[in-house]
């Protein structure tokens, strides 16, 4: 495989001895054209990777937040084929890092290997398949690595050591993660095990280990950054710009609260 613009971008971080901020947006919430203004916000903010959201109507690893962002965008009409559209316009503007967080069922639904290169030819750098477990994947890898697409995997607190293994010698991108049990969601601190469980991981491979579920605030940002290389804000950027009004003034007031966060992972 080529290098990715993800693969590129934690070779940058890593050689300027930095941590990488990673946000999540459901694409399509509130609208597609609303999408493509925010995640340029969020460029210029300082984020360095942006995870979108595939709408999905049972999307069950998302807590209440993201299940409502999902929801909300395919009611305004977010569709597969829309949010390819989305891509490919912000990638008129940008070549920020891009992956898809998503469920293999609308994949699997347009035919796998034609939803991998819609979304290469869109723009997209890899995917996080939530749903995917790692013994059945093998099929789907192939048709990943032939559009040159990442594949991000999953770490949970109740995986053992002989899994991680095995699961992150699949890994490309990076290594996401998971600080807890449960679903996506704010939570009041980080999650006490989360460090042992980064260190669990980076025994096992050289890819860079993101840390995500739960981080709301700068604080939880900023301790959740000393752990891994890069940090996951999901939920409460979904609730930044859910809480605003839709419009340039309201999307910037939540991009200026993002912009705290990623001053706090970058030490500023």
């Amino acid at each position: 495989m080529k290098k990715t613009r993800v693969d590129r971008k934690f070779a940058e971080l890593k050689k300027q001895g930095k941590k990488g901020f990673i946000a999540y947006l459901s694409a399509g919430d509130p609208s597609l054209k609303s999408t493509v203004d925010i995640v340029l916000r969020l460029e210029d903010a300082g984020v360095d990777l942006v995870e979108l959201g595939l709408p999905f109507s049972d999307p069950l690893a998302d807590g209440r937040v993201n299940q409502e962002a999902a929801t909300r965008a395919l009611a305004a009409g977010s569709t597969f084929d829309g949010v390819m559209e989305c891509i490919a316009k912000i990638r008129e503007r940008s070549e920020l890092p891009m992956i898809f967080y998503a469920y293999m069922n609308p994949l699997l639904a347009r035919g796998f290997d034609t939803s991998m290169a819609a979304a290469a030819q869109a723009g997209i750098d890899g995917f996080l398949l939530l749903d995917l477990p790692f013994e059945e994947a093998g099929p789907y890898r192939q048709a990943l690595k032939q559009n040159n697409l990442n594949a991000i995997q999953l770490v949970t607190p109740t995986t053992p050591n002989d899994r991680i293994e095995k699961i992150v010698k699949r890994a490309s991108g990076f290594v996401y993660c998971v600080s807890r049990e449960g679903v996506t969601g704010v939570q009041a601190e980080l999650a006490s095990g989360a460090g042992a469980l980064v260190e669990r991981i980076k025994v096992k491979t050289r890819c860079p280990v993101a840390l995500g579920f739960g981080i709301g605030t700068p604080e939880q940002a900023r301790d959740a950054a000393q752990l891994a290389d890069a940090v996951v804000v999901g939920s409460a950027i979904v609730n930044a710009f859910h809480n605003q009004p839709d419009t340039p003034e309201g999307r910037a007031t939540a991009t200026a609260w993002v912009g705290e966060m990623v001053n706090a992972v970058k030490g500023v």
